[in-house]
C-alpha cells in the first residue's frame, strides 16, 4: 500500500514543501529512506520505529521504502520524524487516509513524544502560502506555529494521540493564540542612557546614530564607557513593529534561538560576538548555511568590541554585507541570501595600550605600533562607518555625581519622531532609514544649498574624503536635520555631519 503525508523543510529562510511517499511491500522487513536524506534523517527509520511500538501500535514484516520528494533537494535535521512514522501508519492501515492539505512536522523521541523542532515560523508560513490552513506541530511549538494567522494549528504531545485524533477517536483541541501587541510596548533594556556620566557629545553621536540607522566607532581609552553606551543602544532604538518582530522572529527560528517562553521576539537584537569568531560564524556559512550572527542581529545591534583585535578576513567580510543589507553565501549544492539590515556599533582603543592621547596617563607604545594597531582595521572599512566619535576619560566630578543623566526614553521619543519622518519620505519603498539610501534617494532626498556645496568642497578637500564619505556625510545630515525637525539640510547639520567622519586615514 501506498501512503503520501506532506511535511515541509527549511531551506535558508524559506520553507520547502515535502511529500514523504511510504511504499509498503512484501518481504523481508527493511526501511529505506532516499531523497538525499542527511543522517539526521537516516537515524529517524530507528527512531520512528522505536516510537511507533512504544504507542501501543506495530511495525509489519514488510519492506519499506520512504521517498522524501522532491529528490534533489537535500533534507536534513529530525523535522521528519512525525510525517514518516504518520506515513508508515497508514501503510499498513493502521491509522485512515491523511488528506493531502494537512502538514506534519516533528521530531519523535522513543517513547513517541513529539519533541521540539526548529524553524517552524517559516514551515507554518510556507504552508500557508500553499493553501494549507491546518498543521500538526510539537506541543511546545504551537505558540510559535500559530503566529501565522488563519492557520489552524494542532499541538501534538505524542504519537498515541495524534493517531486518535486521526482516526477519529479523541481530538486534539487547536491552539488559539492571541498575540498580544503590548508585548512590543513593555519591553526591559539592559542598560540606560541616564546612568551614564558626562560623555554627552557620544550620546548625541550614539542618538543620530538610532535616528538614522547608522554605524559608529568608538575610539578612547580603557574603562571611558564604551561598552557600556554599546549595551545601552537598544534602549533608544525604535520598538520593532510587528511585521519587524516576524522577520527576526523568523531568523531565531531557523537558529533554533527562539527563547522557551516567548515565542516571538520582541526586542530589537544586540549581539556582542568574541573576537575570536570565523568569518563563517560572522557572516553565515558552513556545508548547509545558517545564518550568522550580522542576521541575528538583523534590525538591531551588532557590537564588535576590541574591534582591532578581530581577525582581518573576519572584518573584510562584513564590507558588501554593510552596503547591500543582505549577505549572499554560495555554494555547490545552491546559493542562499540572508537578510542582515543590523546597525554597527565598534569600540577600540587607540593603541595597544590603550592611553595614545589621554591627557594624564603616558603612552607607552612606540609611533611604529601606534600606527600598525590602528592599521589592522583597512580604509575601505572604516570608510563604510558612518560616525567616528572620540571617547574620553571620564572626570572624577562627573563619575561621582548622583544627578542622572538623561533616560533613554526621552531620546528614543526623539529618535522615533525622525524615524517616523524617514517612513513618511519612503512611504511605498523598501527603505526604511536614512542609512538604507542609495545614490538614487541621496540625489533626491538630500539637497543642500550653495553655502552647504562651499562647506562640503572645502572638507573634501581638507580631509581627502572619497565620494562614499561624501554621501555618508549627506546621509548624516539628512538623519540630524529630521532629529530637528526641518525639511531642508542646513550648514550646521552639514558642519556636524562632517565632525563625525575620521579626522586621519587609518
Amino acid at each position: 500500500m501506498l501512503a503520501k503525508v506532506t511535511s515541509c523543510a527549511v531551506v535558508g529562510l524559506e520553507g520547502a514543501l515535502i511529500e514523504v511517499e511510504v511504499d509498503a511491500a512484501q518481504g523481508l522487513r527493511t526501511l529505506t529512506i532516499v531523497g538525499l536524506p542527511d543522517t539526521a534523517v537516516q537515524e529517524s527509520r530507528e527512531r520512528v520505529q522505536a516510537a511507533i511500538r512504544n504507542s501501543g501500535m506495530e511495525v509489519p514484516r514488510k519492506r519499506f521504502t520512504i521517498n522524501l520528494a522532491p529528490a534533489d533537494l537535500r533534507k536534513e535535521g529530525p523535522a521528519y520524524d512525525l510525517p514518516i512514522a504518520v506515513g508508515l501508519l497508514v501503510a499498513t492501515g493502521q491509522v485512515h487516509s491523511v488528506a493531502p492539505d494537512l502538514l506534519f512536522v516533528g521530531e519523535l523521541s522513543l517513547d513517541g513524544a513529539v519533541r521540539h523542532t526548529n524553524g517552524l515560523l517559516p514551515m507554518v508560513s510556507t504552508a500557508k502560502h500553499h493553501g494549507i490552513e491546518t498543521v500538526f506541530v510539537p506541543q511546545e511549538d504551537a505558540p510559535e506555529a500559530a503566529l501565522i494567522p488563519d492557520v489552524t494549528v494542532i499541538p501534538v504531545p505524542n504519537l498515541s494521540s495524534l493517531v486518535m485524533h486521526l482516526n477519529g477517536g479523541l481530538p486534539i483541541q487547536p491552539y488559539d493564540l492571541e498575540i498580544d501587541l503590548s508585548d512590543l510596548d513593555e519591553v526591559v533594556y539592559a542598560a540606560d542612557f541616564s546612568l551614564i556620566k558626562g560623555q554627552e557629545h557620544v550620546k548625541r553621536a550614539l542618538e543620530v546614530a538610532a535616528a538614522g540607522g547608522h554605524g559608529a566607532l568608538l575610539s578612547g581609552p580603557p574603562g571611558a564607557g564604551k561598552t557600556l553606551m554599546a549595551r545601552s543602544m537598544p534602549s533608544i532604538l525604535p520598538k520593532l513593529s510587528v511585521a519587524e518582530a516576524l522577520e527576526i522572529t523568523k531568523i531565531y527560528s531557523v537558529s533554533g534561538l527562539l527563547p522557551p517562553d516567548k515565542p516571538m521576539i520582541v526586542q530589537r537584537p544586540f549581539r556582542a560576538p568574541h573576537h575570536t569568531i570565523s568569518h563563517a560564524g560572522l557572516v553565515g556559512g558552513g556545508r548547509w548555511p545558517r545564518p550568522g550572527e550580522i542576521s541575528l542581529a538583523h534590525r538591531g545591534v551588532l557590537f564588535l568590541d576590541e574591534l582591532p583585535e578581530f581577525n582581518s578576513r573576519v572584518l573584510e567580510v562584513m564590507r558588501q554585507p554593510m552596503e547591500d543589507k543582505v549577505v549572499t553565501i554560495s555554494r555547490a549544492a545552491g546559493t542562499l541570501t540572508f537578510p542582515a539590515n543590523f546597525m554597527l556599533i565598534a569600540a577600540m582603543n587607540p593603541c595597544p595600550c590603550g592611553f595614545y592621547g589621554d591627557p594624564t596617563r603616558e603612552c607607552t607604545c612606540s609611533p611604529t605600533m601606534v600606527s600598525r594597531y590602528q592599521k589592522r582595521i583597512s580604509g575601505p572599512l572604516m570608510d563604510r562607518i558612518d560616525i567616528h566619535v572620540e571617547v574620553p576619560r571620564v572626570e572624577y566630578d562627573k563619575l561621582t555625581d548622583d544627578r542622572l543623566g538623561e533616560p533613554s526614553e526621552a531620546i528614543r521619543a526623539r529618535v522615533e519622531s525622525a524615524r517616523e519622518a524617514q517612513g513618511a519620505r519612503f512611504e511605498g519603498g523598501n527603505l526604511t532609514c536614512n542609512a538604507d539610501m542609495g545614490v538614487t534617494e541621496v540625489r533626491e532626498f538630500c539637497g543642500v544649498d550653495t553655502a552647504g556645496r562651499s562647506l562640503l568642497r572645502a572638507a573634501m578637500q581638507q580631509l581627502g574624503m572619497t565620494a562614499r564619505s561624501y554621501h555618508r556625510i549627506l546621509k548624516l545630515a539628512r538623519t540630524i536635520a529630521d532629529l530637528e525637525g526641518a525639511p531642508d539640510i542646513k550648514t550646521h547639520h552639514l558642519a556636524e555631519a562632517i565632525q563625525y567622519r575620521p579626522r586621519r586615514t587609518l
